[in-house]
């Protein structure tokens, strides 16, 4: 097994077991547990190859994405009640998939287009959008919306690994660089509360006062 195809299975497995921990949360049966746990895994990688015409898309070709996330579902079903806090444990594993989907995101589209900022795009959507999708199908509060940064990381660890692929490091190198910077910028925002300053509101003007 290549180091990318170790990233891609790494980041479907934890990312589904985002989706179960949300299903537990929400004390959903089997199914929605297998469900949950489908969309969240393979959501980010099925909207990447859809973006960059690459049909079918990777979990058609290879079922096997398909098994790995059915088998994180029924691990999380048996196993969600032994953690005290499953909300902390699924954004602390969402983080560890958002930094291994990131690389794998970047470098599927940087083997497709050889297009720098399609690589940090796709590698960027990659690893947000199953998260995403977990979120509204669960009704949890949205990643996207919570203060800490999230879509940075991801952006910062697509960036980092095609930089350093354009620059001619080695597959290994850029892939543990960009892994490595994407879940220190997220770890970091979870746990010190990392932000980015938010918009402040400001009354209009008057429409009397509008020439």
């Amino acid at each position: 097994m290549s180091l990318l195809e170790f990233l891609d299975y790494s980041g479907v497995a934890v990312f589904a077991a985002t989706g179960a921990l949300a299903a537990s949360r929400k004390e959903l049966d089997l199914i929605g547990f297998l469900f949950l746990a489908a969309v969240t895994g393979i959501g980010g990688g099925t909207l990447r190859d859809l973006i960059l015409g690459q049909a079918p898309v990777f979990w058609v070709m290879r079922p096997t994405y398909v098994v790995v996330c059915v088998a994180m579902g029924v691990l999380v079903f048996f196993t969600a009640h032994l953690f005290e806090s499953r909300y902390r444990l699924l954004v602390w594993l969402d983080a560890i998939g958002l930094s291994a989907y990131c690389v794998m995101g970047a470098a599927k589209g940087l083997a497709a287009t050889a297009s720098p900022t399609v690589a940090i795009v796709t590698g960027t959507m990659t690893a947000a959008f199953g998260g995403i999708l977990r979120d509204i199908l669960a009704n949890e509060p949205s990643v996207l919306l919570r203060p800490e940064i999230y879509v940075t990381a991801a952006l910062s660890g697509a960036a980092l690994f095609t930089l350093s692929s354009e620059m001619g490091a080695p597959l290994w190198l850029a892939s543990l660089a960009g892994a490595i910077l994407a879940f220190g910028v997220r770890g970091g925002a979870l746990a010190f509360g990392w932000t980015f300053p938010p918009y402040k509101a400001r009354p209009g003007r008057h429409p009397d006062d509008v020439m």
